[in-house]
């Protein structure tokens, strides 16, 4: 007969009573009722009345069954949120986890990794709403406040020179030019004189409309018209418009001042350009050793250039051609710039947390095997590439589907970095909850709706990350 072994706990329990009653745990179970009791309040509880409340009207009162969801999937609105997700989703995690893993390989290898893992772990200090308030500043559309459009507006200053008197068409600004003050625009945007002039003749061009205070800026000086010249063509630009003569054009005052740092090109009778020249504090000019003929003064259209008055960052422009699509077509496959100041604004905030994992993750590695690898004569890419990344993968993939975790239900950064103008196209599954459910005309029902296909499309991310973590 074979002898069954009798643990203490079973020899020591009351007759009648198994060691697995739920009296041992009972102290066990007291301690977690309280802690049972509130998860069952604030998450269970919810969870179910969302997913009733998403089969119900926006009151509530009368059931429609799965009409939400219906519309969930056929109004153009929404489906620019998954379009959004969709775009967070594909490109965020992938670019995260790269950058993370670049600081986590360089922390490894310079001297002063603790200075440089504090200040790249440091935005995710900061609330995400501060955060986005800080990169919508950046992002300003003023090259004066934004940083992104100061860096653009010097660039293209140094290729294409703005004007010294820029104007800006859009707000209406434009150079008024009479017959009577000797100038006339032509095609293109430059001015020129009416009539022509010879060597040693003066030609007087006068303007309005240029504003007073571009005028102080470049010192400019009371008008003064230049004495002729034998071989040379000289001549005046002037601000015509006297105080103490308001109705009079045409004529040179006292009071008037010279329109300096103007670029002038001396033109032939078939356009060509001759030679070109700059007037000077007083507005006064002269072409010199000008060959016989007829000419006209030109006024170039690069002295009106305004220049670089900023690219809207956070507007709806779209980055992927679209031409030629339907309405529809073109709002789900165009990728909005706000779309992609947000994901550098939220690269910002996130590194450092992928940096950090990565990080613990090489920390963990297996030196031993690293180093066989090099003494086999393996290079550091081919190390890095065949033995470091299949070691570190697991790390990897936590990091990957966390990210997607994260961006599904991005929110907050949208909300306080994109304006209102862009809102719509920038908008996600998350921030359409809110608005739905909270803002404007409440309806709830869609609202609950939304939250159900966002809870539904992160299960499976959450259970792949679980196990992972587990194993």
């Amino acid at each position: 007969m074979a002898v069954v072994p009798v643990t203490e706990d079973q020899a020591l329990a009351p007759e009648g009573h198994s060691s697995g009653s739920w009296r041992q745990h009972l102290g066990s179970l007291v301690f977690l009722a309280p802690g049972a009791l509130w998860l069952l309040f604030i998450v269970i509880y919810p969870a179910v009345a969302t997913v009733r409340y998403s089969l119900y009207n926006e009151s509530a009162t009368s059931f429609v069954g799965l009409r939400n969801y219906q519309s969930v999937f056929s109004t153009n609105a929404i489906l620019t949120t998954f379009r959004n997700n969709v775009i967070w989703v594909l490109v965020f995690p992938f670019f995260v986890t790269f950058i993370g893993l670049v600081f986590g390989v360089l922390s490894e290898r310079i001297r002063w990794a603790t200075a440089f893992k504090t200040i790249i772990i440091m935005p995710i200090v900061f609330s995400t709403t501060a955060s986005a308030l800080v990169w919508r500043t950046i992002f300003d559309i003023n090259p004066h406040v934004g940083v992104v459009n100061a860096v653009v507006q010097t660039v293209d200053d140094w290729i294409n020179r703005p004007g010294s008197y820029p104007l800006n068409p859009s707000e209406g600004q434009t150079v008024a030019s009479l017959a009577s003050t000797g100038v006339h625009a032509i095609p293109g945007g430059a001015l020129e004189s009416t009539r022509t002039v010879r060597p040693g003749g003066t030609v007087q061009m006068g303007l309005t409309g240029l504003s007073p205070t571009t005028i102080a800026l470049l010192d400019a000086r009371a008008a003064a018209v230049p004495h002729p010249s034998g071989r040379a063509v000289s001549g005046l630009v002037w601000r015509d418009f006297s105080p103490s003569h308001p109705n009079v054009t045409g004529r040179v005052f006292p009071d008037e001042d010279g329109l300096p740092n103007l670029r002038l090109a001396l033109t032939g009778a078939d356009g060509t350009t001759v030679a070109t020249t700059t007037t000077d504090s007083h507005g006064a000019f002269r072409f010199t050793d000008v060959p016989n003929g007829a000419y006209r003064v030109r006024i170039v259209p690069s002295n009106f250039r305004s220049g670089f008055t900023g690219l809207f960052w956070l507007g709806t422009r779209s980055l992927t051609p679209t031409a030629g699509l339907s309405q529809t077509a073109q709002s789900l496959l165009s990728l909005p710039l706000v779309d992609v100041a947000m994901i550098i604004a939220y690269l910002w905030i996130w590194a450092g947390f992928a940096m950090v994992v990565i990080g613990a993750g090489l920390a963990a590695l297996n030196r031993e095997v690293l180093e066989a690898a090099r003494i086999d004569g393996a290079t550091e890419w081919q190390t890095f590439r065949r033995v470091t990344m299949p070691m570190l993968a697991p790390v990897l993939g936590v990091v990957f589907v966390t990210m997607i975790i994260n961006v599904l239900k991005v929110f907050d950064i949208i909300l306080n970095m994109a304006p209102g103008s862009s809102q719509g196209d920038a908008n996600t599954l998350a921030l359409a909850i809110y608005n739905d459910g909270f803002t404007g005309g409440i309806h709830s029902g869609l609202a609950s709706a939304i939250a159900v296909v966002l809870f539904i499309l992160v299960v499976p991310a959450m259970i792949w990350n679980l196990r992972k973590i587990q194993a």
